[in-house]
């Protein structure tokens, strides 16, 4: 692992501004293509591009790979489209290819496409762009290793050799018939080990995962995280093998993911990077703060019905924020755990009512539990016996309430297809807020 130390940083700009190539390719020799990606984050763009122009296609296309978007779409811009395509393009698989491609308007794409002089990898990329990215068929590559089940092991093993040539990792040799259509898989090691008198059908695996192109990814990443596989074949509705998910591409799709649901359940509704235009950001941010800001008005209404009790009984409003921010807890504690499950594919089908009926178990003993110390604390502090049945069963009230809402939220959200991480943030507490203090107050009435 190489660190990029702010000397460094500065000593290769001083080299890029005397236009010295020579040093400059010494200098990032050591680099890993993630490395040198991280570094363009230090540099201005055309000190990118003069970098960039200097690397061996291989080493181009790993990085324009590993580049933030923002980043990459800055640089192709810079460079012209035949440049993109003939010393990156045609070095990289095509699900990369067609993940690059895809991020540029519809005519740059035609034109780089123009330039590919392989028409077959042109042709798959091309295929592949039509699919949308947030599925199997966005996600698959077409390089593959396909074998006839009728073949031997001699004419398998040399065709596997010319297929490789075109496939940077085998982890799999897949079995198809004359029709292409998948029948197996073939093991590696059985590959090698085979006597040469047998067929490839007699030694194939049939016990088959797979996936179809119209599948959602993160259905396919639960699919391979569940099977322990490092790859998956895409087939399409009659069996015909069209291409392979490989474990990397669904790294990248959970680390997304996992992205996407932080930032909503903390009220940002779009993707977004701390590099993003304050503008953007902005935009992201803002409709939650919004309904943020209405929950407030509505808390304030709440407070406003039951003015005249809190007017008489000051001593109430000292309790609000705890009413408030238990509730606000138990929510958030309920509904993650619900939103866990649906994302690891763990909550059963048809298990939401055992799941609300246990969720509600536990909050009537967390709710005894509070209650019980929020009672003991009140009546040898306050010495107020109505303060202290307010507080205490209100507290009872308000955390089983949260659980059940925390649990049921995301459940129809998910019912609806509305992504469930949204009921794990400020959606879930603001409800809570302003129902939690409405239990409280109400109750109020009914000892004071």
């Amino acid at each position: 692992m190489f660190e990029l130390t702010k000397e460094y940083i500065e000593e290769l700009k001083e080299v890029i501004l005397v236009e010295d190539a020579v040093k400059a390719l010494e200098m990032i020799e050591p680099l890993h293509a993630s490395d040198i990606a991280d570094l363009y984050d230090s540099i201005s763009l055309e000190e990118a591009r003069f970098l960039y122009l200097l690397l061996d296609s291989e080493m181009a296309s790993d990085v324009l790979i590993e580049l933030d978007e923002d980043d990459r779409k800055k640089l192709l811009k810079a460079l012209p489209s035949d440049v993109i395509a003939k010393q990156f393009i045609d070095n990289m698989e095509s699900d990369d290819a067609a993940d690059i491609i895809g991020e540029m308007e519809e005519e740059r794409q035609e034109e780089i496409l123009s330039h590919i002089g392989d028409v077959e990898q042109a042709g798959d990329i091309l295929d592949l762009l039509h699919y949308h990215e947030d599925t199997a068929g966005g996600m698959m590559g077409k390089e593959y290793i396909a074998v006839n089940a009728e073949w031997s092991m001699p004419t398998c093993i040399e065709e596997v050799r010319k297929q490789s040539e075109d496939v940077k990792e085998i982890y799999y040799v897949y079995v198809v018939d004359d029709d292409n259509i998948l029948k197996g898989v073939l093991p590696l090691k059985k590959l090698i080990t085979t006597p040469s008198v047998s067929k490839v059908k007699h030694i194939m695996m049939t016990d088959l995962v797979t996936v179809q192109p119209d599948m959602d990814n993160e259905e396919v990443a639960a699919v391979i995280e569940k099977y322990d596989l490092i790859a998956i074949p895409v087939v399409d509705s009659i069996g015909r093998l069209i291409g392979r998910i490989t474990v990397d591409d669904v790294v990248d799709v959970i680390r997304e993911e996992a992205e996407k649901d932080y930032q909503l359940a903390s009220g940002i509704t779009d993707d977004v990077e701390s590099s993003d235009s304050v503008a953007k950001l902005t935009r992201a941010r803002l409709p939650w703060l919004l309904i943020g800001l209405m929950g407030g008005v509505f808390a304030a209404q709440v407070l406003g019905l039951f003015e005249g009790n809190l007017g008489e009984h000051p001593i109430l409003a000292a309790f609000v924020p705890l009413i408030a921010a238990m509730g606000g807890n138990v929510g958030i504690q309920s509904s993650a755990i619900v939103v866990q499950g649906l994302a690891s594919n763990t909550l059963e089908i048809g298990g939401s009512f055992q799941k609300i009926l246990k969720e509600l178990s536990v909050a009537m003993v967390n709710a005894f539990i509070l209650a019980l110390v929020i009672y003991l604390v009140t009546y040898f502090w306050m010495d107020d016996m109505a303060l202290t049945h307010t507080v205490s069963i209100s507290l009872f009230s308000v955390v089983i309430f949260a659980a059940v809402f925390g649990t049921t939220i995301p459940l129809v959200l998910n019912r609806f297809k509305i992504d469930p991480a949204l009921a794990t943030g400020p959606f879930i507490t603001t409800a809570n807020d302003i129902i939690g203090l409405f239990i409280y107050l109400y109750i109020s009435t009914l000892f004071f």
